[in-house]
């Protein structure tokens, strides 16, 4: 009990943030929907390789990537969203980075009708951003994700 309410205020406070940091531009957003299931990995599964934060980081970044560029390509159109779907899929599990949450960044990406700029705001700062919390937060409450000496392995 004492890890979920843990892991429940950890997201709380992430969210709440970004959110935060959202309210005071609507030009580029902080957050995004994915961002919340990857709230759940980092705080709720942290010890899963899927929460890791290379898989965070470049998991949502490869992903926002692929709809972006499946989007300059082919335009909007019900093929070109499963098309950046299946791309960022085959090139997570490629580069290893495999980060369920990011899948959805290349639906937003198309639907949305996003440019390259989408790729660094939200979707890279965002990340960036949870990585850093999740790092500190999860130290703070004396739990296993990811510290600096494991750079070293």
């Amino acid at each position: 009990m004492k890890n979920n309410i843990i892991s429940a205020f950890g997201a709380f406070i992430c969210i709440s943030a970004l959110a935060y940091l959202n309210s005071f531009n609507t030009d580029n957003l902080w957050l995004i929907p994915p961002f919340g299931a990857s709230m759940v990995l980092v705080m709720a599964a942290h010890e899963s390789p899927l929460a890791h934060p290379k898989n965070v980081l470049f998991g949502h970044i490869i992903s926002a990537f692929s709809g972006v560029f499946v989007f300059a390509l082919f335009g909007m159109s019900y093929l070109s969203v499963g098309l950046g779907v299946g791309l960022a899929i085959f090139l997570m599990m490629a580069t290893k980075t495999v980060h369920p949450p990011a899948g959805a960044n290349p639906i937003i990406a198309i639907l949305g009708s996003k440019g390259a700029g989408f790729i660094i705001m939200p979707v890279a700062i965002g990340a960036i951003f949870i990585i850093f919390f999740a790092i500190i937060f999860n130290q703070l409450m004396q739990r296993k994700y990811f510290t600096f000496k494991d750079l070293k392995h």
